[in-house]
């Protein structure tokens, strides 16, 4: 059995490359085994989402214990709407690892030798911190919850669509998540060119006055132990972001005198 057989990927040409047929096929397989995954990992989000769900709306009880707070839901199919839409959610958060794994399976033998060190080292370090993100979202979606019931007069209730709510904290994760990613792209700007060290380090003020403000946002203006718990990650992520484009703009500034020097014996 060829190699490739035994890898599950088409069979190649004597040039060792896939007619576009045979991509089709490749991409139809693995897009099948990601989605199977989804699948299962979905039918198990369905059995823990109660418990999930419980986690998600602790700050409507935290609220109902100083004035009427309730989740409703407006009509007799919300709940198992709400349901599924959960439990594809866990289901693509817990299959993560296979269907990522399928995409870049499929992507990385097109590549070069240097673009797959690029792919690879973003991949390999936006995950941990998206992920890392997402769970200070999941930290600071109480205060947020809140900080804008607090808004609402103290004899007023607050009665809020279960749908609405739960849209509402998955986008707050989801964008926490988003901002312990950007670092990544900064490295990734200067690694293509965009972006010097320098003039990243020289914006550093600005980047710090944009996590505070950031934190400041998402948390309580009197909480400042966890707008500072929320900020100095990013700040240091973005110092850290800096440290490695230094280092990348150093080595390349080696090698090009290295091959100045070359060009000139």
């Amino acid at each position: 059995m060829s190699p490739s057989a035994k890898a599950g990927r088409a069979p190649k040409n004597d040039e060792g490359r896939m007619s576009l047929g045979e991509h089709l096929v490749e991409l139809r397989n693995r897009g099948l085994i990601a989605a199977a995954g989804v699948v299962v990992a979905a039918i198990a989000g369905w059995f823990i989402e109660p418990f999930i769900w419980d986690a998600l709306r602790a700050p409507i009880q935290e609220i109902a214990r100083e004035r009427h707070a309730q989740l409703n839901y407006p009509t007799l199919t919300s709940a198992f709407d709400l349901r599924m839409q959960l439990s594809f959610y866990v289901g693509l958060v817990g299959s993560s690892p296979l269907w990522l794994y399928e995409i870049f399976a499929f992507l990385t033998p097109g590549l070069t030798g240097r673009e797959k060190r690029y792919v690879f080292g973003f991949f390999f370090s936006a995950v941990p911190l998206f992920l890392g993100g997402c769970v200070f979202g999941w930290y600071v979606t109480p205060h947020i919850v809140t900080l804008f019931a607090s808004f609402a007069p103290d004899q007023d209730a607050t009665i809020l669509n279960a749908s609405d709510y739960f849209a509402f904290v998955l986008k707050l994760i989801i964008a926490v998540g988003i901002g312990f990613v950007s670092p990544v792209f900064i490295v990734l700007l200067n690694m293509v060119g965009v972006m010097s060290a320098a003039s990243i380090l020289k914006a550093w003020r600005w980047a710090v006055l944009a996590a505070v403000l950031f934190a400041a946002l998402t948390t309580p203006s009197t909480d400042i132990v966890s707008m500072f718990i929320l900020a100095v990650p990013l700040i240091v992520l973005y110092f850290a972001a800096a440290g490695v484009a230094w280092l990348h703009d150093r080595r390349a500034s080696r090698m090009a005198d290295k091959l100045e020097a070359d060009l000139a014996t």
